[in-house]
């Protein structure tokens, strides 16, 4: 009778993520990574703004900071697979470094040159994210993957919300050069930690250096959409999240409407990013790994179904009880990150990680646009609503990929290799067990 007993294996805690020496390395360079580029957007902005008095360069060089970023997920993340993990999350941080540097050094560059330096600076950013990433589950194994992910989602919404609030206090007491100094020296920070903390690991496509890389990234991009399962869970991750970007957008807008000053739309910027934090420490830490990919649909219906509210014209501590669920929704993306890791072979997934993060600020930067356009035609509640509906159609599309998460993840294993361009299959040096 015993023989027959089993007994569950209890899952993975925060102890024992934090346990594993580069996690714990991984962890603190992110926390200086997003400080630091929350202080360099920040103090950017409020430079420009200074110096020219001119809202639209004040949003333009806000832009900056992201939209380089889709140009760099489209044509240059296959260095995080040619070369090692650590040299390019290390390379990517001292180049992030750079624009707050030179411009806290020099802030009487002119305003060309600045935002042409951020631009630059910033294609790198996907590049650092697909590193990161790919390297995450060679770190903690499959097991403790996803609680991984759950810690960095959750920690990311935090440090937003801090980096904003520090940041506001530094530019009440010195100008935004200092700003953008601390910015600079956060960035170098983050470098210099994983420099010091990360293994070297062999590069997972084999040592090829940048040679011909916009060609293999545009080629490994197009094998990684043409593969349906791929495609089907980066849309899964994609599509949801643009259109709660789309009716974040309005919220100050939303506020001024209701007879409101803009100040009193500070709770509602905020309920967002807090609904994401407590999901992600519920879905993440809490929830079976079953359990967790079950909810992949109905949490993903959640982001969008609660914004439909804003038809109504509700007040606001009703708009942000619904926008607080809607980023409680957002822990959909948990349910679904074994599949998507086990969707892409090994050679591909630092190319599909800088994808996905491609993707995702694509749409941020163009769908925001969109819903403003309805805005000006309808209003900010009609145009939240439109935005709620909409996301709410796309995880209707998406219920298939959603739904059969819990499948894919315990298909074990990568994926078979999707099929490599004739250059890739020669060369290719078996990757090295870390």
């Amino acid at each position: 009778m015993a023989a027959n007993m089993t007994t569950e294996t209890p899952g993975p805690t925060y102890r024992s993520v934090f346990a594993v020496a580069e996690f714990r390395t991984m962890f603190a360079g992110l926390l200086m990574f997003i400080l630091g580029f929350e202080f360099e957007i920040l103090g950017m902005s409020v430079l420009v703004y200074t110096q020219t008095r001119s809202s639209f360069l004040a949003a333009v060089t806000f832009g900056m900071g992201f939209m380089p970023q889709a140009v760099g997920g489209a044509f240059i993340t296959s260095l995080a697979d040619r070369l090692s993990p650590r040299a390019v999350i290390t390379g990517s941080l001292f180049i992030r470094a750079t624009p707050g540097l030179v411009i806290g050094l020099w802030p009487a560059l002119p305003i060309p040159a600045k935002l042409g330096l951020l631009a630059v600076a910033a294609t790198v950013t996907p590049v650092f994210i697909a590193a990161n990433s790919g390297l995450l589950p060679d770190v903690l194994g499959e097991d403790r993957y996803v609680l991984g992910r759950s810690i960095f989602s959750s920690s990311n919404s935090a440090v937003q919300v801090i980096g904003l609030g520090v940041g506001g206090g530094v530019l009440a007491a010195l100008p935004a050069r200092w700003l953008l100094l601390a910015a600079g020296g956060s960035l170098v920070a983050a470098g210099t930690i994983m420099r010091l903390g990360l293994q070297y690991r062999a590069a997972r496509a084999g040592s090829r250096g940048i040679r011909g890389v916009v060609r293999t990234t545009m080629t490994g991009n197009a094998e990684l959409l043409a593969d349906r399962r791929v495609r089907s869970l980066l849309l899964a991750q994609w599509l949801p999240m643009w259109f709660i970007t789309g009716a974040e957008a309005l919220i100050i807008p939303y506020t001024v409407s209701l007879g409101h000053h803009a100040v009193a739309a500070s709770p509602l910027l905020a309920a967002v990013p807090t609904g994401m934090l407590i999901g992600d420490v519920i879905v993440g830490r809490f929830c079976p790994a079953a359990v967790r990919e079950r909810l992949a649909f109905p949490l993903a219906l959640l982001v969008g179904a609660p914004l439909v509210a804003a038809l109504f014209h509700p007040p606001l501590l009703v708009i942000g009880a619904a926008l607080f669920l809607s980023g409680l929704g957002c822990s959909y993306h948990l349910s679904i990150q074994k599949a998507f890791l086990h969707s892409l072979s090994p050679e591909l997934r630092g190319r599909g990680f800088g994808l996905r993060a491609a993707g995702e600020l694509g749409g941020e930067g163009l769908i925001p646009s969109a819903i403003g356009g309805i805005a000006a035609g309808l209003g900010a509640a009609p145009a939240i609503a439109i935005a709620g509906a909409a996301g709410v159609l796309a995880a209707l599309a998406l219920r298939g990929p959603l739904s059969h998460a819990a499948a894919r993840a315990g298909a074990g294993g990568h994926a078979p290799a999707l099929v490599r361009t004739r250059s890739e299959q020669p060369q290719r040096v078996p990757e090295k067990n870390p």
